[in-house]
C-alpha cells in the first residue's frame, strides 16, 4: 500500500503528549470507522496495537513512527499487522493472540512473553526474558518468535510451546547467542538457534537432530522474515545447514530418567566383583578357553602343507595405525576392483585421501617388504589420493544406542564414523565453527588442497548430521551427556602450549595458534623467524613462515629432530573436566579398550597421548570397536595375530629397477601379499609332488588340500609362498 493510504495518529496533540488511554481509544475508533492502515506517531505510548477486535476478520495495518512504549501489540488480534519503523520497549507481543509484528530495530525485555499464536520478527537483538511461557493450541499454526542477532538472559523461560528463530546475525554477545540459563522449567516447543552458546537447562531442553523436514521449514519461512525485515540479502549467509542447531523440550520421561548400566558393566561391576571372575562356576573350573596356537613343525608337516594364510599381519598393515589391510586393497586392484579397493579404506578411516594420500608420512611404506630388500616400496600414497572417489556406503537402521562425541577432531570424527558404520548414534560436540580439528584449521594449505578437506568433510557430514559446533561444555552438561547418552568419549586433543620461561618469551608464538592464524592470512611474520621445535608441526611452520616472507628461518632442537615430532611432557588438554576420570601429567588415563576410570566414558586422541593424525584415527576406531561391542553385549575379539617374518617372504620375481610406479595399476603388480597367498596358484602349478590343490571357498578366499599320499613329505608355505609372498 501507498503511504498516503495511511491514517496518521498522533501522540502530541497541541504540542503536549497524551496519555496511552486516549490514543489507544483514537486507534479504536478509527478502526470502528473502517480505517484499515494507520500510522501512529508514538511517544513512548504503551499498548499499541492491540486489541483490535472490531475490524473483525478484515486486515489492519499499523505503522509505529517514533518510540512507542511497552507492550505493542499486546493481546493483538489474527487480522493485524503491525510493523515498527525502529526498535522497542518492553514486552513486544505480550499475550499475542494472533498478531503480526515486525520491529526493525532492536526489542529490550519480555518480547512474546505468554504468547499464544502470531508472529514477531525482530531485526535486531533481544533483551531477557524473551519467549517466555509461550504456549500452542495444536488447532492453530504455532507462534514464532525470529530475531536476527541474539537473545538476553532467560530467555525461553518457562515455555510451553511454539516455535523461536535465533539467527546469530551479529549478536550482542558473539560468544553466546542464547544469553544466560536459557530454558529453564522448558515444558514444550523448539528453538532453531546459530551460533555459540554457553549452556542452557538440559535438564529441561536438548539439542536435537535437524531433519529434512525441520531444515526445509527453516529455509521456506527464512525467506519470508528476511523479506519482511528488509533484509533479503542475508539469506545465503544464514543458509548454511551445519551452522544450524535445534533445541526441543524433553518429554516428562526424560526428565526423570534414571542412569542406564550396560550389561557388559554391570557383569564386571557387579557379578564379578561380588563372585570373582568366572562367576558362579568360577570356583569350578579353571580351564584356559584361549585358542591354541597352530602348530607349524614337527611331524604334522609330514601330512599337508602348512597353511597360514591371512594368520600373520602383512608388514603394511601392521605399520598402520588405522589398520588398513593394504595388500587387500592391492590385490581388488590386481582383480580390476578399482572401485571395491578404493571404498575399502572407508572401513578404516573417514579421512582415506586426505591422511592416506597427502598427510600420512606413510607408515605402511616405510614398512614395505620392498625396502628391507632395497627396493621401492609399494606406492600407497597414491591409492590414498585416489579414494577422494571414494562412495559412503549404505549404513545401516539406527540402533537407539547413542553415544557424545566431545571433539570434532581426526579422533573424534573416526569415533563417530566406525560407531555409525555399526548403527548406533555418534552426536558430535566441538568448540570450533567447523569440523576437521587439525585437518582443517592448522594444517598449510600447501600441503593438502582445499577441495580435498572440503570432499572429506562433505562425506563425513553426510553420514553424521548431528553435529553441534561452537560448544564448550561444563561439568554440569558433561553429567547431563551422562544421563542423556550411553556412552561419551572425549576427543579434545591436547592444544595447550607450553611457553619456555627465557627473556624475550613475550615475542613467542605458540606453533598451533601460528598455524591457525597463517591459515586464516590473519598474521605476519618478520624477516628472521626462530622455531623452537623440529617434528613435523615445527616443519609446518617454517614451511608457512617462508610463505609469508620470512628470510632466514632457524629451527632448534634439543635432540636429532624428530620426523614424527616430540612429546610435550606436561602438555594438557582442553574441553570438558569429570572429576571421575583421573589425569597423569595432564593425559587422560585409559585402559587398553581406551576407557577411562569412570566406565561411561572413553577418550582418545591427543588427550590421551600425542601421535600422528593416523594414530589419532587408528585409536578412534579401536575405541568404537569397544564401545560397539559394550553396547551390543559383545567381547570384543583380540587380534593375536603378529607382523608376517620379513625373512620368510620372496621378493626375487620383482624388478628391482622400478624407483617410480606409474599408476595404481602398477603399484598393486609389485605388491608381494606378504602373509596372504596371492592370486597366482604358481604354488599347486610347480609343485613335484602334486600336493598341493587349491579348493575354492567361495570368492575370493580358498583353502589347500592335500592331494597326494598323506605320508609324503610336501612343501611348507612359506615355499610354496615363494614367488607370492
Amino acid at each position: 500500500m501507498e503511504s498516503e493510504q495511511f491514517i496518521r495518529i498522533s501522540g502530541i496533540e497541541n504540542g503536549r503528549r497524551i496519555e496511552s488511554r486516549i490514543l489507544e481509544e483514537r486507534i479504536q475508533k478509527a478502526v470502528a470507522d473502517g480505517c484499515r492502515c494507520l500510522e501512529v506517531e508514538a511517544y513512548g505510548h504503551h499498548g499499541i496495537g492491540g486489541r483490535l477486535w472490531c475490524a473483525g476478520s478484515e486486515p489492519v495495518r499499523v505503522r509505529i513512527v517514533g518510540t512507542p512504549g511497552q507492550r505493542v501489540g499486546s493481546m493483538g488480534f489474527p487480522n493485524t499487522r503491525i510493523e515498527i519503523m525502529g526498535p522497542t520497549s518492553d514486552d513486544v507481543g505480550w499475550l499475542n493472540a494472533g498478531a503480526e509484528i515486525i520491529v526493525h530495530g532492536h526489542a529490550t525485555n519480555g518480547v512474546a512473553n505468554a504468547m499464544a499464536q502470531g508472529k514477531i520478527h525482530v531485526a535486531g537483538n533481544i533483551g531477557s526474558r524473551g519467549m517466555t511461557m509461550t504456549k500452542h493450541n495444536p488447532r492453530f499454526a504455532p507462534p514464532e518468535l525470529w530475531v536476527l542477532g541474539s537473545v538476553g538472559d532467560y530467555f525461553a523461560e518457562f515455555m510451553a510451546g511454539g516455535i523461536a528463530v535465533v539467527c546469530g546475525h551479529e549478536p550482542q554477545n558473539p560468544e553466546n547467542v542464547l544469553g544466560h540459563r536459557p530454558c529453564v522449567g522448558m515444558v514444550g516447543g523448539r528453538i532453531f538457534f546459530r551460533g555459540p552458546h554457553q549452556g542452557y537447562s538440559r535438564g529441561d531442553a536438548k539439542l536435537a537432530p535437524l531433519t529434512d523436514g525441520d531444515w526445509e521449514w527453516l529455509l521456506e519461512n527464512l525467506k519470508g522474515y528476511l523479506e519482511g525485515i528488509g533484509k533479503p540479502d542475508l539469506f545465503g549467509a544464514l543458509s548454511v545447514r551445519q551452522e544450524w542447531q535445534l533445541l526441543s523440550a524433553r518429554s516428562p520421561q526424560e526428565k526423570f530418567v534414571v542412569p542406564r548400566r550396560s550389561m557388559a558393566a554391570f557383569h564386571q561391576e557387579v557379578w564379578d566383583a561380588d563372585l570373582g571372575r568366572g562367576g558362579m562356576i568360577g570356583d569350578l573350573t579353571d580351564l584356559d578357553r584361549s585358542p591354541v596356537s597352530v602348530i607349524t613343525t614337527g611331524d604334522l608337516r609330514r601330512f599337508m602343507p602348512v597353511w597360514e594364510n591371512r594368520k600373520y599381519l602383512s608388514p603394511c598393515e601392521a605399520s598402520c595405525p588405522t589398520g588398513i589391510p593394504v595388500q587387500e586393497r592391492w590385490r581388488l586392484i590386481r582383480e580390476g576392483r578399482v572401485d571395491e579397493a578404493v571404498d575399502l579404506a572407508l572401513a578404516y578411516t573417514p579421512f582415506p585421501a586426505a591422511v592416506c594420500g597427502y598427510l600420512c608420512p606413510n607408515l605402511c611404506m616405510q614398512g614395505c617388504t620392498r625396502s628391507v630388500a632395497h627396493m621401492a616400496p609399494v606406492d600407497t600414497s597414491q591409492l590414498g589420493k585416489a579414494s577422494i572417489s571414494a562412495k559412503l556406503p549404505p549404513l545401516p537402521p539406527l540402533s537407539g544406542k547413542r553415544v557424545a562425541v566431545i571433539g570434532g577432531g581426526p579422533s573424534g570424527l573416526s569415533v563417530a564414523w566406525q560407531l555409525r558404520r555399526r548403527g548406533h548414534e555418534a552426536v558430535v560436540y566441538d568448540v570450533e565453527g567447523g569440523l576437521g580439528g587439525k585437518i582443517s584449521a592448522l594444517i598449510p594449505k600447501t600441503r593438502i588442497p582445499d577441495e580435498v578437506v572440503s570432499a572429506e568433510l562433505g562425506r563425513i557430514r553426510e553420514a553424521l548430521p548431528h553435529v553441534h559446533l561452537r560448544q564448550r561444555l561444563s561439568r554440569g552438561e558433561l553429567d547431563q551427556l551422562k544421563l542423556d547418552f550411553d556412552l561419551i568419549v572425549v576427543a579434545v586433543g591436547a592444544q595447550k602450549p607450553r611457553i619456555i620461561p627465557i627473556p624475550g618469551k613475550e615475542k613467542l608464538v605458540p606453533a598451533l595458534e601460528f598455524l591457525r592464524l597463517s591459515k586464516q592470512e590473519k598474521t605476519r611474520v618478520g624477516r628472521r623467524v626462530v622455531i623452537i621445535g623440529a617434528g613435523n608441526v615445527g616443519c609446518d611452520a617454517a614451511t608457512e613462515a617462508h610463505r609469508l616472507g620470512a628470510e632466514e628461518i632457524t629451527l632448534i632442537d634439543i635432540q636429532e629432530p624428530l620426523s614424527f615430532g616430540k612429546e610435550r611432557e606436561d602438555a594438557e588438554r582442553v574441553g570438558a573436566k569429570p572429576e571421575t576420570v583421573e589425569t597423569e601429567r595432564g593425559y587422560i588415563e585409559v585402559d587398553e579398550a581406551f576407557r577411562t576410570s569412570d566406565p561411561q566414558i572413553y577418550a582418545v586422541g591427543d588427550a590421551v597421548k600425542l601421535g600422528l593424525l593416523t594414530d589419532a584415527i587408528g585409536m578412534g576406531r579401536k575405541a568404537a570397536r569397544e564401545m560397539a561391542d559394550v553396547l551390543e553385549g559383545r567381547i570384543t575379539p583380540k587380534d593375536l595375530r603378529k607382523r608376517f617374518d620379513y625373512a620368510r617372504v620372496k621378493v626375487e620375481y620383482f624388478d628391482p629397477r622400478l624407483l617410480r610406479f606409474e599408476d595404481v595399476q602398477q603399484c598393486a603388480s609389485q605388491c608381494s601379499s606378504c602373509g596372504a597367498c596371492r592370486d597366482c596358484g604358481i604354488c599347486a602349478t610347480i609343485c613335484p609332488q602334486a600336493a598341493i590343490t587349491r579348493v575354492s571357498k567361495g570368492e575370493p578366499d580358498f583353502a589347500p588340500a592335500a592331494s597326494g599320499p598323506s605320508s609324503k613329505t610336501t612343501p611348507s608355505a612359506d615355499r610354496s609362498r615363494g614367488r607370492s609372498g
